[in-house]
């Protein structure tokens, strides 16, 4: 990767509060890093107690969140739903 690509690909990444540095769009796929986003922005709830029709508004909500909202499914949001789970575990036991 020459000086030029490794500029550009910083600048398509941020990082979050918590200094994780994540693409800047992201997609269904991106479940840990979704997980870290909504931790952050939704420090008061349960992951657990979300439904996946809350979490899925939530996810879409997201401003870096580009993807389709039709492109979900109960197995991508479960996988974000357990990534924003283990993230509030790592902040409240780690």
């Amino acid at each position: 990767m020459n000086e030029s690509e490794l500029d550009q690909a910083k600048s398509e990444q941020r990082k979050t509060k918590s200094g994780v540095t994540m693409p800047k769009e992201l997609t269904w796929s991106d479940s840990d890093d979704l997980g870290i986003l909504l931790s952050e922005i939704h420090p008061e709830l349960d992951p657990l107690a979300v439904r996946f029709t809350d979490l899925h508004k939530y996810v879409i909500a997201l401003p870096d969140f580009k993807d389709d909202p039709a492109k979900s499914n109960e197995a991508k949001l479960e996988a974000i739903q357990m990534a924003w789970h283990s993230e509030v575990l790592d902040r409240t036991q780690g």
